[in-house]
């Protein structure tokens, strides 16, 4: 039994986007040195700023490939609203996106 299916020839695929090797060495060591840094920061109290601005207050929860798990603080909300002691929600964050880690 013959099939007449033929299938479609694909295409050699052009990256729009490929990383320098020299960039992608530097961002590998980056990536390695932060990695290291929250292993020996783990369940400290740090403040996080992210490339974007924006900065978040908790523990090192784990840190594996290229996220860091914050669990979020409650210190420092606003006493008119006290926080929940149940919620202990934890904050992923790439770390090619960090700006700053400091122990607080």
């Amino acid at each position: 039994m013959s099939s007449s299916y033929a299938y479609p020839v694909q295409q050699p695929l052009t990256p729009i986007y490929q990383c320098e090797a020299q960039a992608h060495h530097t961002l590998h060591s980056v990536k390695e040195h932060l990695r290291h840094l929250c292993a020996q920061n783990a369940h400290q109290l740090v403040k996080v700023e992210t490339m974007d601005g924006d900065c978040h207050e908790g523990h090192i929860v784990f840190c594996d490939r290229s996220i860091v798990y914050l669990r979020l603080s409650h210190e420092g909300h606003n006493r008119a609203f006290p926080p929940n002691p149940y919620s202990n929600a934890i904050l992923p964050l790439v770390l090619f996106d960090l700006l700053a880690i400091t122990l607080v």
